[in-house]
């Protein structure tokens, strides 16, 4: 059994969760989930990221502790994971223990070969991103992209990285391995980026302007930069587990790819001396009107208002049905509302209802064994044949969207199967012959339906268990066996109906 080690990003606990955060727990998991479905032995990691200087500006404000805020934040990430139906295994925050020891560690052993040096920085500060910057980094205009906030010029003595001094490795390891960053046009850019010289990076902060963080081992008057600590978040939380590190893939959102998941953390693992990941995920942005939802923006929107509404199901169906991975994608209440009537509620919860209905109807409940196939069966079972293959290599790709559109034009297929075999027709018929049909069109449907059921449980675990267990149908195996037709339904006894997706009383403004 391999294993597969993924993680998130770990959330900043400068605000509530947004669209976004649920957006990558979201895609972490599908992904957590096809990899044990495909029987692989997975470990699913996600957190969130305490220290810094705006924690501990936002804590003053409010007249509590950094720890205590980040506390309760932190409390609200955590509590929204199981809401969206996440399969995470692990939970670290950057302020416990196992991760803080972890940390100095490994600027210990840095320094002790020769990589940490101190030395005066002078240049530009960032609180918004915690980040130092240089001229270079200016608008041509001369001001400062919005993402960094406002920032003040500095000049302190501080402990540097020696990040220069690996530049040709990178380059050289990304040359070699063209596939560490997905989409592969990212890691063209983060190519790019390298073209210029890096400069050392400054990994402290004095205690006398940021006590909110972890004291360097080598030197107590000083706390640890902000992304210094977090990063090492991914291998803080397995450091004691042999066998799970290196991580498969650190799924990330595209802005903080450059320069902290594709420059600082590479370098920081091959200077230590430790294996690096297969490779680093950055998705988009989720956008309305054509900006990006954020916190500073003040267009954020709340997941958990949708999953209230209408379940973690059909959010997480929308969330990645909807964006290309690597792609940003748009959202609106509009646009969520036409997929949740289209796809789930006309294509697959009308499915599922009818087949329990007609199984009812024609059958006491019970599920029949086939009979031999005619064209209609045989075209189906071939549609399914190429859906299936498509399906796995395109989830393999993280072409998650498009795999579930060739899903559901199989869902669909299924419907218009039931028209062309019109069992309501076969059960009035006194025809022997018409009697034998409508089994094989009823247990055909049944099994047509558990396939689709089986290949969406990575992207809709709770109603596809409804699903399985309204059909009799106890999972077991992995994909391989269970995405194979046959006639495992054969004798099962199924329920009288099932609401997957109740249509809402606000579907009638979608347009």
């Amino acid at each position: 059994m391999a294993e597969f080690y993924i993680t998130t990003a770990i959330d900043y606990v400068n605000g509530s969760p947004h669209i976004g955060h649920a957006y990558e727990k979201v895609l972490t998991d599908v992904i957590a989930r096809h990899r044990r479905l495909l029987g692989d032995s997975v470990y699913f990691l996600t957190g969130t990221d305490e220290h810094g200087q705006k924690v501990q500006q936002t804590a003053r404000r409010k007249g509590v502790s950094p720890q205590q805020f980040a506390d309760e934040v932190s409390a609200e990430f955590r509590a929204m994971l199981p809401r969206l139906g996440i399969s995470n295994d692990d939970f670290i925050r950057t302020t416990e223990d196992r991760h803080k020891v972890v940390v100095r560690e490994l600027l210990q052993r840095l320094f002790d070969k020769g990589d940490i040096y101190k030395g005066e920085y002078r240049g530009f500060y960032s609180t918004r991103s915690e980040q130092f910057l240089q001229e270079k980094d200016r608008l041509p205009d001369g001001s400062w992209p919005e993402i960094h906030g406002e920032v003040t010029e500095i000049i302190e003595p501080n402990y540097f990285f020696r990040l220069r001094s690996y530049q040709g490795w990178l380059v050289d390891f990304l040359s070699k391995n063209e596939d560490f960053v997905f989409p592969r046009y990212r890691q063209k850019q983060v190519l790019e980026f390298l073209k210029d010289p890096l400069n050392d990076l400054c990994i402290s902060r004095p205690r006398e302007r940021l006590e909110w963080g972890i004291p360097l081992p080598f030197d107590e008057g000083y706390v640890t930069y902000v992304w210094f600590d977090a990063l090492v978040n991914y291998y803080s939380a397995v450091a004691d587990k042999p066998g799970i590190w290196p991580a498969a893939w650190h799924v990330i959102g595209k802005d903080i790819l450059l320069p902290p998941h594709a420059v600082y953390w590479p370098i920081m693992l091959h200077a230590a001396g430790i294996a690096l990941p297969k490779g680093v995920l950055a998705h988009g942005w989720w956008l309305t009107k054509g900006e990006k939802m954020s916190k500073s923006a003040g267009n954020a929107f709340n997941p958990l208002d949708l999953v209230d509404e209408f379940g973690a199901d059909a959010l997480r169906y929308f969330l990645i049905r909807e964006m290309n991975v690597g792609q940003d994608g748009d959202f609106s209440r509009e646009l969520f509302l036409v997929r949740y009537n289209s796809d789930l509620a006309n294509d697959l919860g009308n499915l599922a209802n009818r087949v329990l209905n007609m199984t009812n109807r024609f059958a006491a409940a019970s599920v029949p064994a086939p009979g031999a196939d005619s064209e209609a069966e045989a075209e189906l079972k071939s549609l399914w044949e190429t859906t299936r293959a498509d399906y796995l290599q395109l989830f393999e790709q993280f072409q998650f969207h498009t795999g579930l559109e060739r899903l559901f034009a199989f869902v669909r297929s299924i419907n218009g199967y039931i028209e062309k075999r019109a069992p309501w027709k076969l059960g009035k018929s006194a025809e022997p012959a018409d009697h034998a049909l409508l089994a094989t069109t009823l247990a055909t449907l049944a099994e047509a339906l558990r396939l689709a059921s089986v290949a969406l449980r990575p992207v809709m675990p709770g109603a596809t268990a409804k699903i399985d267990a309204v059909l009799g149908y106890v999972p077991s195996g992995t994909w391989s066996d269970e995405l194979a037709w046959g006639q495992r339904l054969s004798g099962s006894k199924v329920a009288t109906a099932l609401v997957l997706f109740p249509r809402p009383l606000a579907a009638a403004k979608a347009p």
